[in-house]
């Protein structure tokens, strides 16, 4: 296990700034995942770490020791890409055991030509092969072992790119988008094995997706990016309930989050389609803010009251379980989404108009900037706000 603590990292493509100043730290043997949209430097972060791309600024530390100046063989680190970066021409023992087999080859053998003439395979040691054959028992693919990439599924070759990084036993483990060639019920399976791989290993975890679903259900904590900036640190559990940018909001949360423009009135007032609701705005009389909130802060109701608003049913998406009503309060407010639960949903129809209740405590309130703003609720009780950027 090793700590790793990124210090004002930066690093620009031409004119291009792809990472702005990021600092945080990643804890021994945690699972930290960085969660962001194609292009917002995530994997370029995970370069870096990895020795593959050299910052323009800023250092990486791992235990303390900045290793800036160490070449990638150095690190103590594995990496498992996208691509899986399997070699066709080797079988799948040859491929697992060639970070082994690596450190025991020549010079001469570690050239491309040569090395084709005087493959790993004939390397491969009595404690190589268990090792190899440990492995491929723990990722269910001891049968495999003599086929080569090619005569294998992505969730097999995912294994095998997994089993690569872990012979050598890495204090860190670094994996970049390693689900998304996978089908969406294999995705799933691969994310729970990941996970117990980590809890046996014990080793630093950090992996990369735009997936939310990954980063909420692997993660010790995840690191959101945006546009090349760390926008917050924290648990699955804190990026959902208490985001402190409206960016982090909207990229977390299925359906996204209803997002609704309004204006604070006197003493931080708010509205909603003239419904008067119990959140107060800490801001002046005219402000503009965006209210956010989540689909399932959204009940049914039977009488009008505070916090209560009557909605046009526009569209109903069955989930089996759940109902996503689709719903309008005027015409001068952007549709928004109810999630309810089947069982209290079953004589709603398009066209009806129909009452929705808020939970006012978990509304959440974004400035212009888009930065989180603080608010109370008109009972005197306090609403969450927002917290720091980053946790431990």
């Amino acid at each position: 296990m090793a700590s790793i603590a990124f210090t004002h990292i930066a690093k620009s493509f031409g004119n291009t700034p792809i990472l702005r100043d990021l600092s945080f730290s990643v804890a021994s043997g945690e699972f930290l995942t960085i969660l962001g949209p194609s292009g917002c430097g995530k994997s370029t972060l995970l370069r870096i770490v990895a020795g593959l791309e050299r910052q323009d600024s800023g250092t990486v530390a791992v235990d303390g020791k900045i290793v800036d100046g160490l070449a990638p063989k150095a690190r103590d680190i594995a990496m498992v890409f996208q691509s899986y970066a399997l070699y066709p021409h080797m079988t799948v023992a040859e491929n697992m055991a060639l970070p082994l087999t690596m450190r025991r080859l020549s010079a001469l053998q570690r050239l491309p030509l040569l090395g084709r003439l005087m493959p790993a395979t004939r390397q491969i040691g009595a404690g190589i092969r268990a090792d190899v054959a440990r492995l491929a028992g723990a990722l269910a693919i001891a049968d495999l072992l003599q086929r080569k990439p090619g005569q294998l599924s992505g969730g097999q070759r995912q294994r095998v790119a997994l089993g690569r990084a872990m012979v050598r036993q890495p204090a860190i483990f670094l994996m970049d988008e390693p689900l998304s060639n996978l089908d969406a019920e294999l995705r799933v399976q691969m994310r729970a094995e990941i996970k117990e791989l980590h809890r046996q290993l014990g080793a630093t975890f950090i992996y990369v997706t735009h997936d939310q679903s990954e980063a909420m259900t692997l993660s010790d904590r995840v690191a959101v990016m945006a546009g090349g900036e760390l926008l917050q640190v924290a648990s699955p559990r804190q990026i959902y309930e208490d985001p402190i940018d409206r960016r982090v909001a909207e990229f977390v949360g299925a359906p996204k989050i209803n997002l609704i423009e309004a204006i604070v009135a006197e003493d931080g007032a708010i509205a909603l389609a003239g419904t008067p609701l119990s959140v107060r705005a800490k801001a002046d009389p005219g402000t503009a803010v965006t209210l956010g909130l989540r689909p399932e802060h959204l009940a049914l109701c039977n009488e009008p009251g505070r916090d209560v608003v009557a909605v046009r049913v526009r569209l109903l998406e069955h989930m089996g379980s759940d109902v996503f009503v689709h719903a309008q309060a005027q015409a001068s407010v952007a549709p928004f989404i109810a999630r309810l639960a089947a069982s209290h949903a079953t004589d709603i129809a398009i066209g009806q108009t129909i009452l929705l209740k808020i939970d006012a405590a978990r509304l959440l309130l974004f400035g212009g900037d888009g930065r989180r703003m603080d608010t109370d609720i008109a009972q005197g009780t306090t609403a969450a706000s927002g917290r720091a950027k980053e946790s431990a």
